[in-house]
């Protein structure tokens, strides 16, 4: 086609397009195009991270080096601070509340910090998670990559540093005379289900704290009153039944994830901790929270995998 302009000369002009009108989302289905950063299916985003496994392995060396590199003892904090954390509590609720009394020394300290360890692992893991992608906008915006991998490699940190503190709890079992038995191998599947727990609970947490950056003010607060409520310092079904607590109440916080974890590490560590102080069905209750909230976890930030690092 051809047009005359204003001085004389000939313009030609394109011929429609057969494309004209179609709307954006249309156009792009016809020629294969797709939203730069689009969300993979769940699926193929599972793949991709599989993909970048030795990134995430990599990068929560990285960090676990880096978190103490200024300070003159260096990784020697990774397992002190958990340590002096039992010192305070063994001094107030051990010596002072007298919660030892029932137990002996024998048991209450390994009882003590193995609930103080195992803890700190989840607490821990919450507090990184919901950092991880607030706290690291400049290489979400710089690199594409799955970003649940940044929460993963978190879990993962705060795993290796439970590690290391398990050498240490181990000396003191055996120096407060509980010797390795075969319950000891427990220790290997209850990690993995509290690491799967920690793993979505730390994304889920991600996703709030990548829109809620006040939430990491808040959490400490919310993850001390958890502490409390699990069992860390006392043996928390005696600590209700002394109180009368109502049976419901009982079953409720017997029940809560950390409780759960803590309870199955010590019956698996300490010798004369029985099946007794268990609640019913502990197993099945350490599966279920494990694959409810690290799948849950994962499924809730894969949905807003396009958000991340925009606004």
């Amino acid at each position: 086609m051809s047009e005359t302009t204003h001085d004389g000369a000939v313009a030609l002009s394109a011929p429609p397009s057969p494309d004209d009108g179609l709307p954006a989302a249309d156009l792009a289905r016809k020629y294969g195009l797709a939203v730069s950063g689009a969300r993979p299916g769940l699926a193929e985003y599972a793949r991709q991270l599989w993909d970048r496994r030795h990134f995430i392995i990599a990068f929560s060396r990285a960090k676990m080096t880096a978190q103490y590199s200024q300070a003159k003892l260096g990784q020697v904090w990774q397992v002190a601070t958990p340590l002096l954390n039992a010192s305070v509590y063994f001094l107030i609720f051990g010596l002072l509340m007298q919660q030892s009394k029932g137990m002996g020394i024998r048991t209450y300290v390994p009882f003590l910090i193995t609930g103080v360890f195992v803890f700190t692992f989840t607490q821990s893991s919450a507090m990184a998670g919901v950092r991880s992608i607030a706290g690291n906008l400049g290489l979400v915006r710089a690199l594409h990559f799955p970003r649940a991998a940044l929460p993963i490699s978190f879990a993962l940190q705060q795993l290796q540093q439970l590690l290391l503190s398990m050498g240490v709890l181990f000396v003191f079992l055996i120096g407060f005379g509980h010797m390795p038995a075969l319950s000891w191998v427990l220790v290997v599947p209850v990690l993995t289900l509290q690491f799967l727990f920690n793993t979505g609970l730390a994304m889920a947490l991600a996703r709030a704290g990548s829109k809620t950056p006040d939430l990491a003010q808040l959490l400490p607060f919310i993850t001390r009153t958890w502490m409390y409520a699990s069992g860390v310092m006392y043996s928390l079904t005696d600590a209700l039944k002394n109180n009368h607590a109502p049976a419901w109440v009982i079953d409720v916080l017997s029940a809560n994830p950390a409780a759960v974890y803590i309870d199955l590490m010590r019956w698996s560590l300490i010798d004369d901790h029985s099946r007794i102080h268990l609640p019913p069905h502990v197993w099945a209750l350490a599966v279920g929270w494990a694959v409810l909230v690290g799948l849950g976890g994962f499924v809730y930030f894969w949905k807003a995998e396009e958000q991340y690092g925009r606004g």
